[in-house]
């Protein structure tokens, strides 16, 4: 394995580990309200979130429009189900149903 692969996967862990532990761990009732940390610790979770998609969606991206069908069709389900009904469980299903029957339905045109 490359050493410098093996540096970014063990800073991006540790980061990823940071930015779930510490917040649990924070006297938050001690905060000021509407302050800076307060501030920063409600963005740690979309940043997690923008983080997490940006790492699973760069291997998927591809020259070939082909390829990134699936990968459109289960971006545009979670966000069209998150705006009808704004729950992250049903969103995150429908995007992971309509990218999985897409891969199915286009598995031969895509190999």
């Amino acid at each position: 394995m490359n050493a410098d692969l093996l540096t970014v996967a063990l800073l991006a862990g540790a980061a990823n580990w940071a930015f779930r532990v510490l917040p649990t761990r924070a006297r938050t009732d001690r905060l000021a309200p509407g302050g800076w940390l307060e501030r920063f610790l409600a963005a740690t979770g979309p940043a997690a979130i923008a983080t997490l998609f940006v790492a699973a969606i760069l291997p998927a991206l591809s020259p070939d429009l082909r390829a990134l069908l699936p990968v459109g069709l289960g971006v545009a389900a979670v966000l069209g189900t998150y705006l009808a009904r704004p729950s992250v469980v049903l969103a995150t299903l429908a995007g992971a149903l309509a990218h999985g029957l897409a891969v199915w339905a286009l598995g031969p045109v895509l190999s």
